[in-house]
């Protein structure tokens, strides 16, 4: 099975649109996203990488699967 690799910010708002999500919207320190009456925190951009690690919780969070993520 392939894992999850580092993504850039753009690359994350662009695959979690493509799963249903809109935005981002401009929310306190950081930007958010929505799906429905979901609202999901995603990191500001620092133009470095995501960390894979870090895509897994946010993929966790939002409920989408790893297969679902490589599909987008």
């Amino acid at each position: 099975m392939p894992k999850i690799s580092p993504c850039t910010r753009s690359e994350l708002v662009r695959k979690l649109r493509r799963l249903g999500f809109e935005g981002p919207y401009p929310g306190g320190k950081h930007d958010y996203m929505k799906r429905k009456n979901f609202r999901l925190t995603i990191p500001n951009p620092h133009g470095n990488q995501i960390d894979s690690a870090f895509v897994k919780e946010i993929l966790k969070q939002a409920n989408i699967s790893n297969e679902e993520w490589l599909k987008a």
